[in-house]
């Protein structure tokens, strides 16, 4: 493990207020979005789409690295270049996703334990060569009727310290990424309690298997209500339980943080970041990570017609850029109405 490799990427991650584009989607979850929108399923039209995305223009000024998936990392540009080498060549680090999936937790209906610690050490190496500088292993908790139990949040916080592990020792930052999901009607504190009490047995995993806080990025949902809640949170609410819940688990030797946007609207992925950073007080850079909260605008307009890549373009830059800003404390609700 080399500690001075791992920190200047973690900290590259997060530096000038750019952010992470999460274009990692799965098989399913991308066929899913195009099938909503009646654009041709096949490895070519994935392939052009993500193509579309990284070759927008300006977008290496507000994104500074790409989480990839297995066959995206593998792929190529028209012009026959691997898209690692195109992302090194405009300034974005590439990243890859290297778990399996969240699949059902033996024991306990309802809740998922995310796999793919076969192997790995194997597969980060081969993505290493690839070219990737850092990767990303998502877990799920769910709130509902009595549940999380301690022992999912247990037995994803410990898969998580081992994958953050393994990409250590060959010097590949690991994006640790411990959701609690939206889904349900519970409200505001219900989500702090869940994301507080995952928090600290994540850090206390880790810091277990001897993982450098200062060579890791966090990926944190922030503290919200269920989509299904009847009562709404005022943005000041949500920012400042999200940072007093990161004060409470954070180590300060952490780099940076990249906030998911689990679900939440272009928009209020971006407010929300935005008042986070102005209530911030700590050492950490906070900034987005987002998937769909960036693309989907970008990828409507696209519809599978190259003919439309310029413009969807435009959309993809222009999102990432309004989050950039938010990144900074300087993003305004205004801005939204300024068409590209």
């Amino acid at each position: 493990m080399n500690i001075k490799i791992l920190n200047k990427t973690a900290i590259a991650l997060v530096a000038n207020s750019k952010g992470i584009l999460a274009m990692d989607e799965s098989h399913p979850t991308c066929k899913k979005r195009f099938d909503d929108l009646n654009i041709n399923v096949s490895e070519e039209s994935r392939r052009s789409y993500r193509e579309m995305l990284i070759t927008a223009e300006s977008l290496f000024n507000y994104i500074s690295g790409a989480i990839l998936f297995d066959e995206t990392i593998k792929q190529k540009t028209k012009k026959n270049v691997p898209f690692p080498d195109h992302l090194n060549t405009i300034g974005i680090i590439p990243g890859i996703k290297v778990d399996s999936g969240a699949k059902p937790f033996s024991c306990h209906p309802n809740e998922k334990i995310t796999e793919g610690l076969d192997n790995l050490p194997k597969r980060v190496e081969e993505y290493k060569a690839l070219g990737a500088r850092f990767a990303k292993w998502r877990a799920v908790i769910t709130i509902g009727e009595n549940i999380p139990s301690k022992a999912c949040i247990i037995a994803n916080a410990q898969a998580l310290a081992r994958y953050a592990s393994i990409c250590q020792e060959m010097d590949i930052v690991p994006i640790v990424e411990p959701e609690v999901l939206m889904d349900g009607a519970h409200d505001i504190n219900k989500c702090f309690e869940v994301t507080n009490e995952t928090q600290s047995i994540v850090f206390e995993a880790l810091d277990k298997l001897d993982v450098n806080f200062s060579g890791i990025i966090l990926k944190p949902n922030m503290i919200t209500p269920g989509n299904k809640c009847n009562s709404k949170s005022s943005v000041e609410e949500i920012s400042k339980l999200t940072i007093k819940c990161l004060e409470n688990n954070v180590p300060k030797e952490v780099p940076g943080i990249a906030f998911l946007s689990g679900g939440q609207t272009d928009q209020d992925a971006s407010n929300n970041l935005n008042y986070i950073n102005k209530f911030n007080n700590n050492p950490w850079k906070l900034t987005f990570s987002y998937g769909r909260a960036l693309q989907l605008e970008a990828m409507k307009r696209w519809q599978g017609n190259n003919n439309n890549i310029l413009e969807a373009q435009k959309i993809i830059s222009n999102r990432a850029h309004l989050n950039s800003l938010a990144a900074s404390g300087k993003y305004d609700l205004k801005m939204e109405k300024n068409k590209y």
